[in-house]
């Protein structure tokens, strides 16, 4: 079942008046987006959404103000569908009789703000998509090194949380350790944090757990990063082929968004703090449109060639 929101949540967060329908208020949104009924007023309701908040403004209104008694009842009646979650007047306009009357029949909210229809509109549309975001835990460690939000994962004891304390050492920033909330916020965009019981703080073996914040100081960390890297940590293996090149570039999928993947062996000896800020760096080079792996090839290539012709 996906996530949900209930408009008594939203009259609390936006301040916002209840004309009637108050043993409505727990009825749920699911979706993001927000309904102006224009199309349905004109009695046109073959695709009428009727499970999106429904958003009244001077345009529907004025619209439903120039309808005969007759219109006015039949359309309302008709927008005060069983799945409407709740209506919502903006410019502290007042509310169309025939709306409150078949709203309070059906228990569906008619709320009020003084807000202008097209400011609330993008508010409560930011609101919902974070609130209803898809969400998933992941346990690993998130840092952001050289602005790149970089996810580091591996089996447990690997050296995460080593790694991420070298880094904050290094004046990188922790964002959430062990365990990593994710949001995907928009199409491809994936932002992660850390749960508010392990906000800002690292777990150690042989040490304990450290309050980063505390201990390096509020830049040391922060709340929330767009993740754009992943970094698997695996003990080395002897009979592996690990990329040496950096040609073949891996993907891991989290929620419905792909994202590039390191694999990194582990050994000792190997300095991973040293390495992921390479990678980061490397990735924002990438970003930039240099690719040394593919600049390389390309000059391999050429030197072959110009060999052959000299034979």
């Amino acid at each position: 079942m996906g996530k949900t929101i209930t408009v008594k949540e939203l009259v609390q967060q936006f301040n916002l008046e209840v004309i009637c329908g108050w043993e409505g208020l727990e009825r749920t949104l699911t979706v993001s987006d927000l309904y102006r009924p224009g199309m349905e007023l004109a009695g046109f309701f073959t695709y009428y959404p009727a499970e999106r908040l429904m958003l009244l403004g001077k345009t529907e209104l004025t619209f439903i103000n120039g309808l005969t008694e007759e219109e006015r009842k039949d359309r309302l009646w008709r927008l005060c569908h069983e799945s409407t979650p709740c209506f919502c007047i903006t410019r502290d306009m007042s509310a169309p009789k025939e709306l409150v009357e078949a709203a309070k029949e059906k228990r569906i909210p008619v709320l009020r703000t003084s807000m202008a229809t097209t400011k609330f509109g993008s508010k409560v549309t930011n609101y919902l998509e974070k609130r209803l975001a898809p969400t998933t835990t992941v346990h690993g460690v998130l840092v952001d090194v050289y602005g790149v939000g970089v996810l580091i994962m591996g089996n447990s004891g690997i050296g995460k949380s080593e790694t991420a304390l070298e880094l904050v050492k290094r004046g990188h920033r922790l964002v959430a350790d062990d365990a990593v909330e994710i949001m995907q916020t928009e199409e491809d965009e994936l932002v992660g944090h850390a749960p508010e019981l392990i906000r800002h703080l690292l777990e150690i073996r042989g040490l304990g757990i450290i309050n980063v914040m505390t201990l390096f100081g509020a830049g040391a960390v922060r709340e929330y990063k767009k993740i754009s890297l992943a970094i698997k940590l695996e003990n080395w293996q002897e009979n592996r082929q690990y990329d040496r090149l950096g040609l073949d570039e891996e993907r891991i999928r989290i929620i419905d968004t792909e994202l590039p993947q390191l694999t990194v062996p582990v050994r000792p000896g190997r300095n991973l703090a040293v390495i992921v800020e390479v990678a980061a760096m490397n990735f924002r080079l990438k970003r930039m449109g240099y690719n040394a792996a593919q600049q390389f090839a390309q000059k391999l290539g050429q030197a072959i060639e110009d060999a052959d012709e000299l034979d």
